[in-house]
């Protein structure tokens, strides 16, 4: 039988409340650091993972296998907790094996404004119909005029979800980039 680490986390509690708990304890660097060290495929320690996978790290601790999950909480921990270190990972995961990954980084440059709008543009080809979305929707928010084209080309995407997304990211790119006189 497996021992169950007794966390010291509030492992039921929110992403949004484990994140600012840890930034608390260890501060707001080191909860970064950690972020991005799961985000790049390394250990991080047991308890900072309970604290970004919450009671789903527990399966792993016990010995599921972690599959991509410790790469995703790092990445969708960087959501609640940033500061510039943590770009070039973010930038590194949108080549990420595992479309969850991408995903979740794409998420991330659209909440940080973090541009690289080419890097998130090459995107909208995914194999996965949510990537092309979320990459449509990033754009949608720190897309520039050159990527109008390739979004609206989303629009015949076989998936209705994605062509959906495009429709709304489409309008929000429009507007912005009419407000900025481009």
């Amino acid at each position: 039988m497996k021992k169950t680490t007794e966390p010291s986390v509030p492992i039921e509690e929110s992403p949004a409340v484990r994140i600012a708990l840890a930034v608390e304890t260890l501060g707001e660097t080191e909860v970064v650091e950690r972020s991005v060290a799961l985000l790049g495929g390394l250990n991080a320690g047991e308890e900072f993972l309970l604290t970004v996978g919450g009671k789903h790290a527990q399966g792993i601790l016990d010995g599921a296998p972690p599959l991509y999950w410790p790469e995703l909480w790092g990445a969708r921990a960087l959501l609640h907790v940033w500061n510039d270190s943590a770009s070039y990972a973010v930038r590194a995961g949108l080549g990420n094996q595992a479309w969850r990954v991408r995903e979740m980084c794409l998420r991330v440059i659209a909440e940080r404004r973090l541009g690289h709008p080419e890097l998130v543009a090459e995107l909208l080809t995914d194999e996965v119909a949510r990537v092309r979305a979320t990459a449509a929707r990033t754009l949608g928010v720190i897309g520039e005029a050159n990527q109008l084209d390739a979004v609206r080309s989303l629009l015949k995407d076989p998936d209705m979800d994605v062509r959906r997304q495009v429709g709304t990211a489409l309008a929000a790119l429009r507007e912005r980039l009419e407000s900025t006189g481009e």
